[in-house]
C-alpha cells in the first residue's frame, strides 16, 4: 500500500476524462443538430459534404435561370400570339379587297385599318423582356445545370429586315391591298408570315416543355443530393441521445469511483496508529 502513487485514482480520471470527451461532442451534436460540429468528427465527410452543398447552391441558381428562360419564353409566345391575330385580320383584309363588288375607296378604308395593323407588328417587333430584345437574330444561351451546361436558344427574329425573311414584306416594306393587283400579293405575303409565325410558336412552345422538364430534373437532383448529404452530416437524435445518456451515466459512475480510489491512500493511515 502506497500513499504517493495511486494507480486506481490515475486509471480512473483517464476513464472520466475519456467519458467526458465523449458526453461533450453529444452534446455538441444534439444542440446543433450536425454530425460534424469540427474537421476531425469527419475530415473526409466534411469534404464531401462541402462540395455537395456547393453543387446544391449552384442547381439553386441553374433553376432560377431556367425558370426566367421559361418566363422569357411565356412573354415571348404571348407576343406572338397577338401578332397571330393580327396578321389573321390582315389576311381577311386582303381578302376582302378582292372582292369584285367593292371600289376603291372601299377599299382604301380597308387600306387605312391595314396600315394600322403594319404599325402594331413594327411596334410588336421591338418588345424586351428585362431589357434582353425578345424578337432578334441572337442566340440566347441558358445555363441548364450546376455544370455550367448551356441550352442556345436561336433568336426569332420578327422584325427581319433581310429580303429571305418570311415577314420581311409584311413589316417592312409599303405593301398595300389599294387595288385587287396588290391585294393579291399582299395575301401572299401574309399567308407566308402566317405559315413562319405558326413554326416560330411551335418552337417556342417545344423549348418550354423542354425547360419545364430541366426544372423538373434540377429539382429531382437537388431533392437527391440533400437527402445524400443529410446522411453525412446531420446527427441521428436517437442514437445520439442514447450516446448521450449512457456518457452521462458513466461520468457519474467514473466521478464516484474517482472518489473512492482517492480514499484508498487514507486506509495507510490506519497502520501508522
Amino acid at each position: 500500500m502506497v500513499i504517493n502513487t495511486n494507480i486506481q485514482a490515475q486509471k480512473a480520471a483517464d476513464t472520466l476524462a475519456t467519458t467526458q470527451v465523449s458526453l461533450n461532442k453529444s452534446l455538441s451534436r444534439l444542440s446543433s443538430g450536425a454530425k460534424i460540429v469540427e474537421s476531425a468528427d469527419d475530415a473526409g465527410g466534411l469534404a464531401v459534404s462541402s462540395r455537395m452543398d456547393s453543387q446544391i447552391n449552384r442547381l439553386d441558381a441553374a433553376k432560377g435561370n431556367v425558370v426566367n428562360a421559361i418566363s422569357f419564353l411565356q412573354a415571348q409566345d404571348g407576343n406572338l400570339m397577338r401578332i397571330g391575330k393580327a396578321l389573321d385580320r390582315m389576311s381577311e383584309l386582303s381578302v376582302l379587297s378582292l372582292d369584285v363588288t367593292k371600289s376603291d375607296s372601299d377599299r382604301a378604308l380597308y387600306m387605312a385599318e391595314f396600315s394600322q395593323l403594319q404599325s402594331h407588328l413594327v411596334n410588336a417587333a421591338q418588345k424586351d423582356f428585362n431589357g434582353v430584345s425578345l424578337f432578334c437574330a441572337m442566340t440566347v444561351g441558358v445555363i441548364i445545370d450546376a455544370e455550367g451546361t448551356v441550352f442556345p436558344m436561336t433568336g426569332i427574329d420578327i422584325g427581319a429586315t433581310v429580303a429571305t425573311s418570311a415577314y420581311f414584306n409584311v413589316f417592312t416594306t409599303g405593301v398595300s391591298i389599294s387595288t385587287t393587283t396588290s391585294a393579291i400579293s399582299a395575301l401572299s405575303f401574309v399567308k407566308l408570315a402566317i405559315s413562319q409565325l405558326s413554326s416560330d410558336r411551335a418552337l417556342v412552345g417545344a423549348r418550354q416543355t423542354r425547360l419545364n422538364y430541366t426544372v423538373e430534373e434540377l429539382q429531382v437532383t437537388k431533392e437527391n443530393l440533400i437527402t445524400a448529404n443529410s446522411n453525412i452530416k446531420d446527427v441521428d437524435v436517437a442514437t445520439e441521445s442514447t450516446e448521450f445518456a449512457r456518457s452521462n451515466i458513466l461520468l457519474q459512475a467514473g466521478t464516484a469511483m474517482l472518489a473512492q480510489a482517492n480514499n484508498i491512500p487514507q486506509q495507510a493511515l490506519k497502520l501508522l496508529q
